[in-house]
């Protein structure tokens, strides 16, 4: 193969890498990958594909380098490393969890009716009158449910900020 264009294309490396040597590599590595390719293809043009081979060799050392450019993990400092958002750490998506299961435990011992009247109008967005209107009671009623529902809520909400703060840990806000 062409080896006339040997030293042009070193030259064309050098000046790419400022390395010698390492011109040196990605030259050689060209020709062993046209080599390689063997004789089931005709080449019309051996100056094109030597560039164009050593390019792609060079974009891939390129990038293999900026992948290894980087301190050592153990050596970053905690100002260095970014902290993820605080509902994502593990503790704060355990006490996530464990806050809306005792929630959600308080909702489904409500009676019946007072959770009906609680989901259509808190969950759902339905007005008390509309509540009314589905569930065929009075107004006065789905307000009592509600406010029912609303007390127990509150008071598991308590429960468990209280048992937060006794134990040392942030309250929920």
């Amino acid at each position: 193969m062409a080896v006339h264009f040997y030293r042009e294309l070193l030259n064309f490396c050098a000046h790419t890498l400022q390395d010698r040597d390492a011109a040196s590599d990605v030259v050689q590595e060209t020709y062993a990958r046209v080599i390689a390719l063997g004789r089931s293809q005709a080449v019309t043009e051996p100056r094109a594909l030597l560039y164009r081979i050593a390019r792609n060799l060079l974009t891939d050392r390129h990038r293999r380098e900026r992948m290894r450019d980087h301190e050592s993990l153990d050596a970053l400092t905690g100002a260095d490393c970014p902290h993820a958002r605080r509902d994502l750490q593990p503790e704060e998506a355990l006490d996530a969890s464990q806050y809306t299961s005792a929630m959600l435990d308080v909702i489904d011992r409500l009676p019946a009716r007072c959770r009906e009247a609680f989901v259509l109008n808190r969950f759902e967005g339905l007005t008390h009158a509309e509540v009314a209107s589905r569930m065929g009671i009075s107004r006065n009623m789905v307000a009592q449910h509600v406010i029912r529902a609303v007390l127990a809520c509150k008071a598991c909400d308590d429960r468990l900020r209280g048992a937060g703060a006794a134990s040392g840990e942030p309250q929920r806000r």
